[in-house]
């Protein structure tokens, strides 16, 4: 058979030859059948057991998920979740079944076909992209109400590339890639869950396809270039060739990083950076650890109240909190305070749904309305401080009076836990991260009051250019090469140090590997990314001489074009070490 190339977005990096197995979502095909009045109690009780062995799948599944690729992939799964325990939508199948008398899996179908042309109507791209979360946990209930079992990918016997017109983000979740080697899609984008949690459980991936699916059979020889985008079908022996010298290549880059573990971020020159790891559980702790983490950037502490029905109390917290400074002292650990909102929620919390999340009612904002929640995680955190390798961090602050605010209620339950007897370390640095254009615009006097700044480029970016990160259409215009968001970066650095404070950096760019010559020549002095990134960080950092990077960011801070600064760096580091970027030539 002759080569075929399929062209699509590389959503997960890597190359896999094997095997094609077709995967199909199987929807449930479902007909009315009538029922009698005596009849409709058991309806009901056969869609509410249907439910409650949903929920027990997608715990089921989502703690698998955290177990091989952290909770914050798995956290995907709490708007599953929502639909299932939805009152609105159950009372609304419930009140139908009683009235129309026919069956439950029926009736369930009808009111979730009514939800989808709801959700197809609204002009909000981060709103229909729940669609699939939606349609996801529906074939999950109607499986469970006709008893027809559904298709998995976790029963695989043998090693396969799964193609399919789509795949759901909890047939993803229930991959193994000791049997799915890699996948490719019809549909679907790079920043869709499905996309992530391929490249958070390495396991290469293509999609936006558009008919592969239509035109390869179960069996077919296929190669999946997750770092290109191309899916090739019969490939040929040049082909296969290829593909196996770049397997080796990447294989020897990765095995040259695993030896930078124990070196410090250090320019060849001698300036030395913290490189720090971003988290979310004490689970995480032995990822940090094996990548060579000087100790925790950012601990995301709102996964303590996601995907439960309480509230997590001071005890639990501090329990937490604690393992982690003791595990990793005495690197330190900056300890984020919670973060609900935005995209993230808790049902016991009763947070609004808001047109404009992160532009809503999220994270400090939150805090000070809700002081008893604020003040109980305070305290645990403050305990937790007796390791001496504890800092606080606040999110969102835009202003002096918010942060005074916030200054004044962490000196009061200073005052509390030392009237009580309680220990705690007295003298723990305090730092607020810098994500609000507005916090930029006044960091001269927000840096006086506080010992750092850690720089949030994800929220920076997408408040600084008026970009929704999630939105495909905008995508192309989220750059963190943006000369607007460099400019705010070099100021904040710059007015940190001013103020003889340390400037450290949280967001996604931080881990950017194009970015990180730029970011050192500003003068960053820590970096904070997932574990997995360190090593590559790592190894940029300690190919760089200070001078270059100084003059690379020198330049680049008068250029207009975020394409002009991207090549830039580009060159620099191709002078340098052209294996820097071998694996990053799908990012440009």
């Amino acid at each position: 058979m002759k080569e075929r190339i399929f062209e699509g977005i590389a959503a997960s990096p890597g190359f896999v030859v094997g095997k094609i197995y077709l995967f199909d979502l199987d929807d449930t095909a479902i007909t009315p059948r009538e029922i009698t009045v005596k009849e409709v109690g058991l309806e009901i009780a056969r869609f509410e057991d249907a439910l409650i062995e949903t929920r027990k799948e997608l715990l089921k599944i989502r703690q698998d998920l955290a177990d091989r690729a952290g909770r914050k992939v798995s956290d995907f799964f709490d708007a599953h979740l929502l639909v299932v325990e939805d009152r609105t939508l159950i009372a609304e199948v419930v009140k139908e079944i009683g009235e129309k008398k026919l069956n439950a899996e029926y009736i369930f179908q009808e009111v979730i076909e009514e939800y989808t042309r709801a959700f197809l109507q609204i002009k909000d791209d981060y709103i229909k992209e729940r669609l699939s979360d939606i349609q996801d946990v529906a074939r999950r209930v109607l499986h469970n109400l006709t008893g027809k079992k559904r298709a998995d990918l976790a029963s695989l016997d043998d090693e396969v590339v799964v193609i399919a017109h789509d795949l759901a983000p909890s047939d993803t979740a229930l991959m193994h890639k000791e049997n799915v080697i890699g996948f490719a899609t019809d549909i679907g984008g790079r920043t869709s869950h499905t996309a992530i949690m391929a490249r958070s459980l390495a396991i290469p991936a293509v999609v936006g396809l558009r008919d592969i699916s239509a035109t390869v059979h179960n069996g077919d020889p296929v190669v999946v270039d997750g770092s290109t985008g191309r899916v090739i079908i019969f490939p040929s022996r040049t082909t296969l060739a290829r593909i196996n010298r770049e397997k080796l290549d990447l294989a020897r880059f990765e095995s040259k990083l695993k030896e930078l573990r124990h070196f410090p971020a250090e320019t060849t020159d001698g300036f030395r950076v913290t490189l720090a790891a971003n988290i979310e559980m004490p689970e995480d702790i032995p990822a940090v650890i094996a990548h060579g983490g000087e100790g925790v950037g950012l601990y995301r502490t709102e996964y303590f109240y996601l995907n439960r029905l309480d509230i997590p109390d001071e005890e639990e917290q501090f329990q937490a909190y604690n393992q982690v400074a003791m595990n990793l002292k005495p690197a330190s650990v900056i300890i984020r305070t919670l973060d609900l909102g935005g995209d993230k929620f808790n049902s016991a919390l009763d947070i609004p749904r808001e047109i404009n999340p992160f532009m809503g009612w999220r994270a400090i904002r939150f805090c000070l309305e809700r002081q008893d929640i604020f003040k109980a995680q305070l305290r645990a955190i403050l305990r937790a401080s007796s390791q001496k390798n504890v800092k606080v961090m606040f999110p969102m602050i835009s202003g002096f009076t918010e942060l005074e605010r916030v200054l004044k209620i962490w000196e009061d339950t200073k005052n509390d836990l030392k009237r009580e007897g309680i220990p705690f370390y007295p003298d723990m640095e305090v730092g607020i991260m810098i994500e609000v254009p507005a916090a930029v615009v006044v960091a001269d006097t927000l840096a006086r009051m506080v010992d750092f700044f850690s720089i949030g480029t994800n929220d920076l970016i997408q408040y600084t250019l008026a970009v929704d990160r999630v939105n495909e259409k905008i995508a192309y215009l989220y750059d963190p090469f943006n000369p607007a968001v460099l400019k705010f970066i070099h100021q904040v650095i710059d007015i940190g140090h001013k103020n003889n404070i340390w400037v450290g950096m949280c967001g996604e760019m931080a881990g950017d590997i194009l970015s990180v010559p730029i970011l050192l020549g500003l003068g960053l002095d820590e970096f904070s990314v997932s574990p997995v990134m360190i090593p590559e960080v790592k190894k940029v950092i300690t190919s760089l001489r200070l001078a270059d990077v100084r003059k690379l960011a020198h330049t680049v801070l008068r250029y207009r074009s975020a394409d002009k600064i991207r090549k830039e760096s580009i060159k620099l580091l191709s002078s340098i070490d052209p294996t820097l970027l071998k694996w990053e030539e799908n990012k440009l």
